[in-house]
């Protein structure tokens, strides 16, 4: 990943365009997965990744993934699943279990991590990563990548196959929550299954990797409509932050 240079345009990432600064807002987008495209390609045109996971519990440096879900789209059409059931190596305790409804015999015979994360790896690449409130399912994949490198001694990038930008640390995840607490400012709930319901995306199965996945990346779709979301991938990329930011302050103050 390489800094990129966003050309000015006239317009701030909102869209809103101001005449006579364009020599203005040349500015380098930090967190972009380049070789997917430059800083101006739209990023509806190149391939999303939507991951999502269930855990043992919330600490990604001690709990463990017990099932992961990647659901990839492009122009706005989801293109392909992949749903892996993960033995953790440890009991899942009963307040996850409530969560998700996965229990320890659902996972006895599923593989450990290590046995699958190049299976994971390779789904995740050639896709911008995305997840709903990204920080913690980064965090989680994360973690048990590093895991796994431990266990098996292997990286997962070759001089011909580099690493899937979502397991590189200096890429940024696109996060439909964050938009959502935009978009959707005046809604209490920012829950998943609050916001699929009032975008008329539906949720069967909740809590599940792949179908949580799926609504997340279609609720996403349905989000970018709004004329506050950029089409270019840096603009989209550097307005998140600048929301993701905002909010967090926000958070702050109330609590």
């Amino acid at each position: 990943m390489r800094a990129a240079i966003l050309d000015g345009c006239g317009c701030f990432p909102t869209g809103r365009h101001y005449a006579g600064i364009a020599h203005l807002l040349r500015s380098v987008v930090r967190g972009l997965a380049d070789e997917l495209g430059a800083a101006d390609t739209r990023w509806s045109e190149i391939p999303i990744a939507l991951l999502d996971v269930e855990t043992t519990g919330r600490d990604a440096s001690i709990d463990r993934v017990v099932e992961l879900g990647i659901v990839v789209g492009r122009g706005g059409e989801v293109i392909a699943r992949y749903n892996w059931m993960i033995n953790p190596g440890m009991p899942i305790p009963e307040e996850a279990r409530a969560v998700h409804g996965i229990g320890n015999d659902d996972v006895k015979d599923s593989p450990r991590f290590e046995v699958i994360a190049h299976e994971i790896v390779a789904a995740l690449g050639g896709c911008i990563p995305a997840a709903y409130n990204a920080p913690f399912d980064r965090a989680f994949l994360h973690a048990e990548l590093g895991r796994a490198q431990i266990v098996t001694g292997q990286a997962f990038s070759t001089p011909t196959a580099p690493v899937a930008p979502a397991a590189r640390r200096d890429v940024e995840w696109l996060d439909p929550l964050v938009w959502a607490r935009e978009i959707q400012r005046e809604e209490k709930s920012k829950a998943l299954g609050e916001v699929a319901a009032r975008l008329g995306v539906k949720l069967e199965n909740a809590h599940r990797a792949m179908d949580d996945a799926e609504a997340a990346l279609l609720v996403f779709y349905k989000l970018a409509s709004d004329s506050r979301v950029p089409s270019a991938y840096g603009a989209m990329v550097q307005e998140q932050r600048r929301l993701g930011l905002l909010q967090q302050d926000e958070r702050r103050f109330w609590r």
